[in-house]
């Protein structure tokens, strides 16, 4: 007697559900494991940054100021050779621009946009610490009363019963914004070179 086996292909359906499963598992594992977060004042607020879009943290100077640009861009630095901007977020938030002080410094942070990555400098009042956050303590954004953009927050983590504003720097720090920004800065319209 001859008998007939029928043979399913390797990753049939079973696996597929199998494998949608498993990544599912897995995405939610992530949200609800501690995110890591930079905090840093601010005009007398804390705010923090994923921890894992900061480069690095260097100490406030050596500053060049390019004429023509917004106000909430403070200069270029030289870092290892290349030209990074280096933005002050009070005046980006639409504030005063921020006060040089002893504990100021630039933090550096990696902006991804479409295809391309992008080093721009963050001056802020001081850094305060890295801190974890469960995703279970961060609230949702404001629609409204917040003293920043509604887009620029990406929530509010909850910390020893105090709220830090988390940032969504890609919004914050949108390339294609603020060169569209400088261009009106400029006066004229045109492309600036």
């Amino acid at each position: 007697m001859t008998q007939i086996a029928q043979t399913r292909p390797a990753g049939g359906t079973a696996n597929a559900v199998a494998r949608s499963t498993k990544a599912a598992v897995q995405v939610t594992q992530a949200a609800e494991a501690p995110q890591q977060y930079l905090t840093f004042l601010l005009g007398g607020e804390m705010f923090a940054v994923g921890i894992l879009n900061v480069k690095e943290i260097i100490e406030y100077g050596n500053l060049t100021e390019i004429p023509m640009m917004p106000p909430f861009i403070r200069g270029v630095i030289n870092l290892r050779g290349s030209v990074v901007p280096v933005v002050d977020l009070s005046a980006r938030f639409g504030h005063a621009q921020s006060e040089v002080g002893k504990r100021s410094c630039i933090v550096i942070v990696e902006v991804s946009e479409s295809d391309f990555r992008h080093d721009i400098g963050i001056m802020v009042d001081a850094v305060s610490e890295v801190l974890e956050i469960p995703a279970s303590e961060i609230e949702p954004p404001p629609s409204f009363g917040a003293r920043i953009r509604a887009d620029f927050i990406q929530g509010m983590g909850k910390v020893a019963g105090k709220f830090v504003i988390l940032l969504n720097i890609a919004r914050v720090l949108s390339v294609e914004e603020i060169a569209m920004l400088a261009k009106v800065s400029s006066g004229d319209g045109s492309p600036s070179v």
